[in-house]
């Protein structure tokens, strides 16, 4: 909602609706210049021009919005709190006086929406900045939780809540280390992992339709209703301390750079490495199978279409594991489950970024133009598999939820983990 409101506000920001032409007078040239300025995204150059026209002209409706604007864009959340406020403030008056001056770009409920708005992204930094300065002051401690909950009062959207939930945790993991016996923050904030994979969580998705595919790439397309049976899914990818159990029990043959990974801090991040059949293996072992193509979308992306698992907001630190340039032995993962704000709907954890994961379906460029509605398995035969959910690497394109990717099966690569399904 905010990006629209900002988008539209930005549409109709030089040309206010209804507004009546007026006499040049003090600090016209610099809000001219201001306002092409923003128009360009030079917010810092915006800025300056339009609080020097303010500074001649200070009741200029128009000037104080387009600062909360560049301020905005600056991500100057107190300056643009307060030229909302007192661009909102000008508007009333002028339309109670009837005035000739211009009005604001927008209507007022947006521009009211648009103050909260900041209001949120202000009480938010505001409590990430006593957080990050630590928390062994109880004064800091009392003022991080009431901004948040000052935030949480106006309404958050998806990228503040997520913020925001982040900072809630850390407020917890302070508080619980201080207890005796309390959690170990971490990957699934010290949750002890099943060493067994036969017995890790799994999530149930239940059966009906869902949309599949999408309009971004070719071979996503077309988008189309599929039903699947129900059937469950791992909550987590393998970790390194999973596989050792199955090599352990099992004699066989380890992945390439199997001494690196397998050392005790690295035990719950996925492992890697794993080409198809190591995957398929594994999971049939486990008295499980590979998901198709069809049943890891649906784990990943819910009924209602999103374009990433936690939503349709882009990627950010607190979303997934992604946005890493080079590999360095096992580092560039994190442990599984580490991003609570960026599970799927069915509370399926890392279905973007940190591993690639193998399904069970050879891929083919255009199998969805033919692909059954109901319960599709992929093609009966082809060159690669479909490897989805992007990886560590730095590509934040392929986090999308309907994104396909092919491997030749027989790859064993640092970026390309697994986790299994099994049928009810």
């Amino acid at each position: 909602m905010r990006q629209m409101l900002v988008s539209m506000s930005l549409l109709c920001l030089f040309v206010a609706p209804g507004a009546v032409a007026h006499a040049a007078g003090a600090g016209d040239q610099d809000f001219a210049k201001g306002a092409a300025l923003l128009k360009q995204k030079q917010y810092a150059e915006a800025r300056a021009a339009l609080e020097a026209g303010i500074t001649k002209s200070p009741s200029n409706t128009v000037a104080h919005f387009n600062l909360a604007e560049a301020c905005r864009g600056l991500k100057s959340w107190s300056c643009a709190e307060e030229h909302y406020e007192t661009a909102i403030e000008l508007d009333a008056k002028s339309k109670a006086a009837a005035s000739m001056e211009p009005r604001m770009p927008v209507p007022q409920f947006k521009a009211w929406q648009l103050l909260d708005d900041a209001r949120v992204w202000r009480l938010v930094e505001e409590a990430r900045s006593l957080i990050a300065g630590g928390l062994a002051d109880p004064d800091k401690t009392k003022r991080a939780k009431e901004a948040l909950a000052k935030a949480n009062a106006l309404g958050l959207n998806d990228e503040q809540q997520a913020i925001s939930q982040y900072l809630q945790g850390k407020l917890s993991r302070q508080r619980s280390t201080a207890l005796p016996n309390g959690p170990k923050p971490g990957g699934l904030a010290g949750t002890v992992l099943p060493v067994d994979p036969r017995d890790v969580p799994m999530a149930m998705v239940p059966a009906g339709e869902f949309t599949m595919g999408s309009d971004f790439s070719d071979d996503e397309k077309p988008v189309r209703r599929v039903y699947l049976n129900a059937f469950y899914m791992d909550k987590y990818e393998v970790t390194v301390g999973q596989y050792a159990k199955y090599l352990e029990t099992t004699g066989m043959e380890e992945p390439s750079d199997w001494d690196i990974m397998n050392q005790p801090q690295h035990r719950k991040r996925p492992v890697v490495n794993i080409n198809w059949p190591d995957a398929a293996a594994f999971c049939k072992w486990a008295g499980k199978r590979l998901p198709t193509e069809a049943e890891w979308e649906k784990a990943a992306r819910g009924t209602d279409g999103r374009i990433y698992p936690w939503g349709n907001e882009a990627p950010t630190r607190l979303h997934a594991n992604y946005g890493k340039k080079e590999w360095d032995g096992h580092m560039a993962l994190v442990p599984v489950g580490s991003f609570e704000m960026g599970k799927s709907p069915y509370g399926i954890y890392d279905m973007a970024g940190n591993a690639w994961e193998w399904v069970n379906d050879w891929y083919e460029y255009d199998y969805y133009k033919k692909s059954p509605a109901k319960n599709p398995q992929g093609p009966t035969e082809g060159e690669s598999r479909v490897v989805r959910g992007g990886s560590w690497l730095y590509v934040p394109e392929f986090l999308r939820t309907s994104f396909r990717f092919n491997a030749e099966q027989s790859g064993r690569q640092f970026g390309y983990g697994f986790r299994c399904a099994k049928t009810p």
